[in-house]
């Protein structure tokens, strides 16, 4: 088996992989990025919509657009070794990655430090276990993005998208724009889970009707997708009965979330967090194992890819300061936990280090949308830092810089909360 060393190994070849292996090369003689997809860039490359870099590059671009920034960034390092088309099959706690590829065949690497960048995949009908038949013309929305925009197929003509993710309501615009007729848009929340910006851009600019509080009872049709039969849902998410109604189409677009892609982080034994469904990590996005960190989509599901590339800088920096053992004492460890409205937050943990008082970059999502309400970090009852919110969503985020000097006053946990 052939077997190779590197400083620093990146799984994963999106927006935070590519982050973090230029900024990880700055610091180390050899960084290695794995990617299974044929090319780099991660789904960015399936995004041809504008609306990127805006925080990062200060200037609109398109999905493969901000990846060519990054790729060509990730060329001109002679020190960053890239190999697409391979899937990784294991990870073990002393950094060796065992992978495979069509030239390679099944081959070794081993790493000082390794970061997960894996990113998300898409729920599908079977995780929300919708009732009806198995015909023809049920997709996820990523799906069917790839499938019109990179490989030229359009999945139907009369589509109903379930959800409103922001990967849903795109393609609702996209598949009009293709000259397609979107039905509607069903949503089982009493608001939409996307940004408020493709809600507008979206739905509103070309009409397409969006559903609050409803839901697809049944998919109906034998080979291929002839309608769905949709309803009402109540406080409870169950359907009211008497408000059924139906919709006739040829194609059900999916977008029910995303999960992430944590297959190798959980065998590995990581530390993962239930609401996140990521691993809990801290401000320097390292896990609980020593030398291993995670960046991007694979520890939350992001709004923005800007937030997505900074993770990765701050993954590849600290990666490398761990694999020339620069890291330096832990001085305190800090949890972060989450109450009254706010659902999630990023890191879990805060490690403050000996003679590092940098502030600490909190992420976090509010369970429902909230108007005019304050966010406080709270230390006990002692307040350690607050915002004024005019409107608080889920789909999102929220970002906040505690000051490093106040955390080193805090005890061994801070509470991330809402004041109405």
């Amino acid at each position: 088996m052939r077997e190779q060393q590197f400083d620093v190994v990146i799984i994963g070849g999106g927006p935070a992989g590519l982050a973090a292996a230029v900024s990880a090369s700055q610091g180390v003689e050899r960084v290695l990025v794995i990617e299974r997809d044929r090319e780099l860039g991660g789904i960015l490359q399936q995004c041809i919509h504008n609306g990127f870099g805006l925080h990062r590059f200060k200037e609109e671009l398109t999905g493969p657009g901000y990846a060519a920034r990054y790729i060509k960034m990730v060329e001109e390092r002679s020190n960053i070794t890239v190999m697409l088309d391979t899937m990784v099959l294991s990870v073990s706690e002393d950094k060796t990655v065992i992978g495979v590829n069509p030239t390679d065949g099944i081959f070794k690497v081993s790493a000082k430090a390794i970061i997960f960048a894996m990113g998300c995949r898409e729920r599908t009908r079977g995780a929300i276990r919708t009732p009806g038949t198995r015909p023809a013309g049920v997709l996820t929305a990523g799906a069917a993005q790839r499938m019109v925009n990179m490989e030229g197929y359009l999945p139907g003509e009369k589509v109903v998208i379930l959800g409103s993710g922001d990967i849903g309501l795109i393609m609702a615009r996209r598949m009009s724009l293709e000259g397609t007729h979107v039905e509607a848009v069903l949503e089982i929340m009493p608001y939409s889970n996307g940004l408020t910006r493709n809600v507008v851009q979206c739905l509103n600019d070309y009409d397409i009707p969006l559903h609050l509080g409803h839901t697809i009872l049944k998919i109906h049709g034998k080979h291929r997708i002839t309608g769905v039969t949709c309803a009402k849902v109540d406080e409870t998410m169950k359907p009211i009965p008497g408000t059924e109604f139906y919709l006739e189409c040829d194609c059900l677009l999916l977008s029910v979330g995303l999960i992430p892609e944590n297959e190798l982080s959980r065998e590995m034994g990581i530390q993962m967090d239930n609401l996140t469904s990521g691993p809990v990590v801290d401000q320097l996005r390292q896990t609980n194992i020593p030398g291993f960190f995670a960046a991007g989509n694979v520890v939350h599901v992001h709004d923005l890819v800007d937030f997505v590339s900074e993770e990765g800088e701050i993954a590849g920096k600290y990666a490398t300061y761990y694999a020339n053992h620069t890291l330096g004492a832990v001085e305190k460890v800090i949890s972060v936990k989450t109450a009254d409205g706010v659902r999630t937050s990023v890191p879990q943990i805060v490690r403050l280090y000996q003679d590092d008082s940098q502030p600490v970059r909190l992420y976090m999502r509010v369970a429902k949308p909230e108007r005019k309400v304050t966010l406080a970090i709270m230390n006990g009852e002692q307040v350690v830092l607050e915002k004024k919110l005019a409107v608080a969503k889920p789909g999102e985020m929220i970002v906040v810089d505690v000051p490093g000097d106040k955390l080193k006053t805090c005890g061994d946990k801070i509470t991330v909360l809402l004041k109405r």
